[in-house]
C-alpha cells in the first residue's frame, strides 16, 4: 500500500527523481515476495515520469542481493550501489533531468571491512578511532570526486547510511556501531554536499538542527515506540544550481496501531472499542498491563479474550517491564524475543553473574565488537 501510494505521490507531482537510502529489505535473505515487490515497484515507477533512480544498500540488505541486477537495472536509469568498493567513482554519479544536472554521492552503509584495513592487536580505542576516521575520510574523497567533476553551479547531493549524533533512535533500531563507531556530527559531512539524505534511523528528523542534514525514515511504523511520530518522505527541489526547498510530505497510516494500558479488565473494554471501529486493515495492539502480581493471570485474559476480536495483540508487557530485575523475569511472558536488545540481555546476563561492567568496561567494548562482526557476517 505505501508502494502504490508513492508511485501515485511521485505522478502526481511530477517527482523527477527518487532517492533511497539503504534498507531495501530488513533480512539479507529477503522472501521471493518481497523481491517481487521491489522490481513491481521500479517497473511501475517507468510510467510516473521519475526518470532517475538512485538505491543505496543498508545494514539489513545483503550486497549481493542489491547488486545482482545492478548493470540490468542500470540500463533503465536505476543506479544501485549495494556495497562500498576500492573506487569511490563507481559512487558518484552526475545526472541530468529537465536539463537540470545534479551530482549524487550514493553512500551505502560503510562496513568496517569494507573501509578500514584491519592492524593486528589493535586495542578498542584505536579501532573506534581508525573507523571513525575511515568513515570521514570516505565521505571526504566522496566530495573531492564531486568537485572534480564540478560543483559551481551543480547541486551535490549525498546519501548515507549510519547513526549520526544527535538524531533519535527507537526500539526497533539496533545498534551498528561498536561503542563509538560510527558516532559523527554534522560538522563531518564535508561542506561540499548541499543536500545529506540519510538512512537508518526510523523517525523523520534533521541532523544537528541543520534541514540539509537529514533522514526521512521508514515509511511505516516498526516500534510502537513510533506511534507518535508522522512517517514522511523528503521532497527536495532544486533550479539553476540550487536547491530551493526542502519539504516533508506525509505518509498516510495505512494500518491503525494502537497501545493501551490499565488493568486487564480496562484494557480488554479498550480493545473491545477498537474492535468496533472501521478498519480497512487487522488493527495492531500492544497491551500494557499495571499489575504486576497478577501478570501471568492477566495476560492469559487478555489474549483470550483478542481470539474473539478483529484486531491483533501484537505485545504485552508489564508497565516498567524494565525496571524489574533479571534477565528471566524480562523474557517471562514477552512474546517475541526481539522486543529485547542483545545488549539488554548481556548486561542483565553479567548483572545476575555478578560481573561488574562498570569496573570492567573492556568486557562491554568486546561484546560490542562481537556484535558487530555477527551483525556484519550475516548470511548473504
Amino acid at each position: 500500500m505505501f508502494l502504490d501510494w508513492l508511485l501515485a505521490y511521485i505522478r502526481q507531482n511530477n517527482i523527477d527523481m527518487l532517492l533511497v537510502s539503504g534498507d531495501i529489505f530488513d533480512t539479507g535473505v529477503p522472501s521471493a515476495q518481497g523481491q517481487k515487490l521491489y522490481y513491481d515497484f521500479l517497473i511501475h515507477l517507468r510510467n510516473t515520469g521519475c526518470n532517475e533512480v538512485v538505491i543505496t544498500g543498508g545494514n539489513h540488505d545483503a550486497p549481493s542481493t542489491l547488486n545482482a541486477p545492478k548493470e540490468l537495472l542500470n540500463a533503465l536509469s536505476i543506479r544501485v550501489v549495494g556495497k562500498a568498493t576500492g573506487n569511490i567513482e563507481e559512487e558518484i554519479f552526475k545526472l541530468s533531468v529537465r536539463d537540470e544536472d545534479i551530482i549524487v554521492a550514493a553512500i551505502p552503509y560503510l562496513r568496517d571491512q569494507d573501509i578500514r584495513r584491519a592492524i593486528a592487536s589493535e586495542s578498542f580505542e584505536e579501532i573506534s578511532n581508525r573507523y571513525k576516521t575511515a568513515l570521514i575520510n570516505h565521505y571526504t574523497e566522496a566530495a573531492d570526486c564531486c568537485r572534480a567533476i564540478g560543483t559551481e553551479v551543480i547541486p551535490v547531493i549525498a546519501m548515507g547510511h549510519l547513526f549520526a549524533l544527535g538524531g533519535s533512535t527507537s526500539e526497533s533500531e539496533q545498534t551498528i556501531y561498536v561503542g563509538n563507531l560510527g558516532d559523527i556530527g554534522a560538522e563531518d559531512f564535508p561542506a561540499t554536499f548541499d543536500y545529506v539524505a540519510l538512512g537508518h534511523l526510523h523517525r523523520a528528523q534533521t541532523v544537528g538542527g541543520k534541514e540539509s542534514i537529514r533522514y526521512s525514515g521508514s515509511p511505516y511504523m516498526l516500534s510502537f515506540s513510533e506511534l507518535d511520530s508522522d512517517k514522511k518522505v523528503v521532497v527536495i527541489e532544486t533550479l539553476e544550481g540550487k536547491i530551493t526547498g526542502i519539504e516533508e510530505a506525509a505518509v498516510p497510516r495505512f494500518r491503525d496501531i494502537y497501545r493501551v494500558s490499565g488493568s486487564a479488565e480496562s484494557c480488554i473494554k479498550q480493545l473491545e472499542k477498537i474492535d468496533a471501529g472501521h478498519h480497512a486493515l487487522t488493527p495492531w495492539v500492544e497491551v500494557i498491563l499495571e499489575n504486576e502480581n497478577e501478570l501471568a493471570l492477566e495476560y492469559k485474559e487478555i489474549n483470550k479474550a483478542a481470539e474473539t476480536l478483529k484486531l491483533e495483540v501484537l505485545k504485552v508487557t508489564l508497565k516498567n517491564e524494565r525496571r524489574r530485575e533479571g534477565l528471566e523475569r524480562l523474557v517471562e511472558n514477552a512474546k517475541n524475543i526481539k522486543e529485547i536488545t542483545p545488549e539488554e540481555v548481556f548486561r542483565l546476563k553479567c548483572k545476575e553473574q555478578g560481573f561488574d561492567l562498570d569496573n570492567d568496561p573492556e568486557m562491554l567494548n568486546a561484546f560490542f565488537e562481537i556484535l558487530q562482526l555477527v551483525q556484519d557476517n550475516e548470511p548473504v
